[in-house]
């Protein structure tokens, strides 16, 4: 087993730092108090090449051809350079679940149209699929597609969308054939300020306050058959697809800022003094600093396995579902372990070490909860066991 990276990899992650710490960390504790995004460093990013992760260079994008390993590798140096982890959650976001699947299973005309625009930072798209009442239930989906001459009229509702307030583009999941289950359900592509297209406000929310969250609303909305992806019925499969993909880029942010979470905590109780000693020589300190360490690099080793896996082609469901449920109940543990070590300093907001608790809370509901993948999990294993037996 090879666990290196290419020079060239490890040069690219590091221009990834730079960048972020030079251009993406201004007034955060402000925008994260007043549900700001910023649109301008959406589109440094783009500048960049971030969002050209998911792209290869004839479309805009960073490479000759999309490379998962230097893509999460990027994501990964991104959070830990980049203090904004709703900025790093929108950009995974948009690359993975909406950009990735206009790449793989979109049209030339969907490509040209609508993937450079996002690959350049003037468009920002957004994935919906989640409902008031079908979140993990994908079977509950009630938006649903009629078909007419010429494309689809779309009734129903998204709820709690990633960048939903704020998109340009709109990848929604509606069921053309609610008799089929989820083989019915459909992608399409909306854009912003299509009749009968509605994007609710903006919501508060505990962290990951600078990337808007908002509710979608259908209304008679006619969308043409050009803006379909992929064929009718394959939306179930198409955004299963690719959320394995978003797992590596979601995660790879978290795990970034999870290791410079884990070197500020060493910094603080190094320096720290109390009863004439560094607090690093207690006990309950130190203990916490290794159980954050052990959480790291677990994740780190799980991470790495999905995105190989990814990049020779093979399914990773399984590994996936470790992943996402390893690395967000760990990114929640060693935040509030760092709360700890840090004391009454980690609990001030100016101190900019509470944010990452506040934000490391929404990884264990967002794209799948860590209920659903336990579920995943379990039901994969006993899959297997049953094929085995025969």
């Amino acid at each position: 087993m090879d666990f290196s990276w290419t020079k060239e990899q490890l040069d690219y992650r590091d221009k990834v730092i730079d960048f972020a710490k030079e251009n993406l960390n201004n007034d955060l504790v402000e925008r994260d108090r007043d549900l700001a995004f910023s649109r301008d460093n959406w589109e440094k990013c783009a500048e960049f090449g971030i969002q050209g992760l998911a792209a290869p260079s004839e479309l805009g994008g960073a490479f000759k051809e999309v490379d998962i390993l230097t893509a999460t590798l990027a994501m990964e140096g991104l959070g830990y350079a980049c203090r904004d982890n709703g900025l790093s959650l929108g950009l995974s976001a948009q690359i993975w679940t909406v950009q990735l699947p206009l790449l793989q299973f979109g049209t030339e005309y969907q490509k040209e149209k609508y993937l450079k625009a996002m690959v350049s930072g003037k468009a920002i798209a957004c994935h919906a699929l989640t409902e008031p009442e079908a979140g993990s239930d994908i079977f509950s989906m009630k938006t649903h597609a009629k078909k007419v001459d010429g494309g689809y009229i779309i009734n129903g509702s998204k709820r709690l969308i990633t960048l939903g307030p704020e998109a340009d583009i709109a990848l929604i999941f509606a069921n053309v054939n609610p008799k089929m289950g989820k083989w019915g359900v459909t992608g399409f592509i909306v854009e912003k300020g299509t009749k009968g297209f509605r994007q609710g406000e903006n919501q508060a929310k505990m962290g990951m306050r600078t990337v808007p969250l908002g509710d979608l609303y259908f209304e008679d909305c006619f969308v043409p058959e050009e803006n379909r992806l992929g064929k009718e019925g394959a939306g179930w499969s198409i955004t299963t697809h690719s959320l394995e993909y978003d797992r590596c880029g979601i995660l790879a942010s978290q795990l970034g800022a999870m290791e410079y979470q884990l070197e500020k905590s060493v910094e603080f109780v190094r320096n720290r003094k109390q009863f004439g000693k560094s607090i690093s020589e207690f006990q309950s300190v130190s203990n916490r600093i290794a159980d954050m360490k052990l959480r790291l690099e677990t994740s780190r080793l799980l991470l790495y396995k999905v995105a190989w896996l990814k990049s020779q082609g093979k399914s990773a469901m399984l590994e996936a579902a470790m992943l996402k449920l390893q690395l967000s109940e760990s990114f929640v543990a060693s935040s509030l372990d760092a709360i700890r070590n840090m004391g009454g300093s980690g609990y001030l907001t100016d101190f900019e070490i509470e944010r990452n608790l506040r934000d490391s809370v929404g990884g264990v509901i967002y794209a799948g909860t860590s209920d659903i993948q336990r579920n995943i999990i379990s039901e994969l294993m006993y899959a297997d066991s049953a094929l085995s037996k025969k």
